[in-house]
């Protein structure tokens, strides 16, 4: 399966599953094992999947590759099959591939995702969502879930891996210095229900409390704005100059001029300047948790 993405330069491109070749070889591999077993035992797939709990087409999914073998099942149709552990085998090596690729960046990502981890300084606007630095894992997932066009369940899964993998930046050492405005309405906005909600904001307050994070509110009833023209990210790799980075309807650019740059940063200290400070927007998240 492809999804539609566009590039930092602006070009719509095919977007390519993230890099599971690997995984890919070793389900097919997999499923050819439990295929030659079951035949071998005279069984279909269909009485296989009754013995084990499964549906025919589960079966016939597993067998050709395109589903991944969970452990359960691989322990379980050892035991029927009489596989002597070749089946039980591979339980780690599928984990293990699993996990590489569930932490693969869009093609379209990788370049400003590289950037991130060399950043020596973040800065985000954000005026329709959470930075996904800031995200929790349930926030994510309920994020993709509803996205428009749907994903899979697989893609949702690599996806929410990859923005949970990220968040590694900021605790490591030395962390980047990350500052971060964010609109009151999008921290008055459950989205994924109040429980996720809630999580999302006890993780902001702790994220808001690190010595190298500095998060700000920008308040509703502000009457001047200079954030108008919509979210975006500055961001200063180590030892190169700052970039800027923006994503809208699904158009991702990143912003490399010297004079375009330079304009971006004037913005953000205005808004940082016309947003409640750190203090004050980390009071203001505390009032909201007792909010509903």
């Amino acid at each position: 399966m492809t999804d539609t993405a566009i590039g930092p330069d602006g070009e719509r491109r095919p977007e390519p599953q993230e890099d599971t070749e690997s995984a890919a070889d070793l389900n097919r591999a997999v499923g050819k094992q439990v295929k030659l077993l079951r035949e071998r035992s005279g069984w279909t797939q269909k009485e296989l999947g009754k013995r084990l709990g499964y549906s025919e087409d589960q079966i016939a999914s597993l067998e050709r590759g395109r589903r991944t073998a969970q452990p359960e099942f691989l322990d379980a149709a050892d035991d029927l099959l009489g596989a002597d552990g070749l089946l039980s085998v591979t339980k780690e090596d599928i984990a293990q591939a699993k996990a590489k690729a569930r932490v693969r960046h869009p093609a379209w990502f990788k370049d400003y995702a590289r950037l991130e981890r060399e950043a020596v300084e973040i800065n985000f606007y954000n005026n329709h969502d959470i930075p996904g630095l800031f995200q929790t894992e349930p926030r994510a997932w309920a994020l993709y879930e509803m996205r428009k066009p749907l994903l899979d369940e697989e893609t949702i899964e690599q996806r929410v891996a990859s923005r949970i993998d990220r968040q590694t930046i900021l605790t490591r050492w030395p962390p980047p210095m990350v500052t971060a405005v964010v609109e009151e309405a999008v921290l008055r906005r459950p989205l994924g229900g109040w429980e996720v909600h809630k999580e999302q904001l006890e993780q902001l307050l702790r994220l808001g409390r690190l010595r190298n994070v500095e998060l700000q509110v920008m308040p509703l009833e502000r009457t001047e704005h200079a954030g108008m023209g919509g979210p975006f990210i500055l961001l200063t790799p180590k030892g190169k100059p700052q970039v800027g980075y923006m994503e809208t309807q699904n158009h991702a650019r990143l912003a490399t001029d010297a004079e375009e740059v330079r304009i971006l940063a004037a913005r953000y200290g205005t808004i940082r300047a016309q947003a409640l400070t750190p203090r004050e927007s980390l009071e203001l998240i505390e009032g909201m948790q007792t909010q509903r």
